[in-house]
């Protein structure tokens, strides 16, 4: 009798002390998890903004305007759709709120893919074509977003495909928290671990001659946000207020 006693007791203690131990287990497993999130917020800058996916180059970065029709009484110039250079690149926030963001982009174009036939205007122009654009952001709240630039398809026509972008976030004051480069374009390294070296950094990219001795990088303007464009109207909640 001693023993069934001693047997029900032992049992009924060690079901106390299993249920005892297992919320103290998960507990610890919780504030593990808890506090490496915190300390993953709480790194400094640059843990607050990650960016994900970088654009593509080439033919891939090229799309057909989207397709807006209407009633008109005037034919269309255009029979066949134009291909625009569109650049994407999609981040993410990691704080509730972040008051403003600063893209910088960076673009080569390489003249040797534009479609024109104008052969004798393509063999008068450099190479390359570098265009820049900033594009500000504001009011971010915590989670996925995109940002985007484009060029007209007249670029890709008479300038050629984008054989290397760089992009550069940088916050309200100027920190540079992430930023990328990546090139088809020998000579220009694509992810350099210093974005100082970056090629739009680099004078003897930028300032490079061809062998006849003409410039092999000609800089030009047209980069344009894409709020400014047709594809503003492509998921526009995808992107945030850009502040002019």
């Amino acid at each position: 009798m001693n023993i069934k006693r001693f047997v029900v007791f032992a049992t009924v203690a060690l079901a106390v002390a299993s249920v005892v131990a297992g919320p103290k287990t998960a507990g610890k497993k919780g504030s593990k998890s808890a506090k490496s999130a915190q300390e993953a917020e709480s790194e400094g800058p640059e843990a607050r903004v990650k960016l994900d996916q970088f654009p593509k180059l080439g033919r891939s970065a090229t799309l057909p305007a989207p397709s807006l029709e209407g009633s008109s009484s005037l034919g269309r110039v255009y029979t066949k759709p134009r291909q625009w250079i569109v650049l994407e690149a999609k981040y993410t926030t990691y704080d509730m709120l972040v008051d403003q963001l600063t893209f910088e982009w960076h673009v080569l174009l390489e003249t040797k893919t534009a479609t024109t036939k104008d052969k004798e205007a393509i063999a008068k122009r450099a190479p390359y074509s570098y265009f820049s654009q900033t594009v500000t952001y504001v009011n971010i709240p915590k989670g996925s977003h995109a940002a985007s630039v484009c060029l007209h398809p007249s670029y890709l026509e008479q300038y050629g495909e984008p054989k290397a972008v760089g992009v550069v976030i940088k916050d309200a004051n100027g920190n540079v928290l992430a930023g990328e480069c990546e090139s088809e374009v020998k000579g220009i390294a694509s992810h350099p671990k210093n974005l100082e070296e970056a090629f739009w950094n680099n004078s003897k990219v930028m300032d490079a001659k061809t062998d006849s001795g003409d410039n092999m990088i000609e800089r030009r303007q047209g980069l344009q946000d894409r709020s400014k464009t047709i594809w503003a109207l492509v998921n526009p909640n995808d992107y945030e207020l850009v502040i002019q």
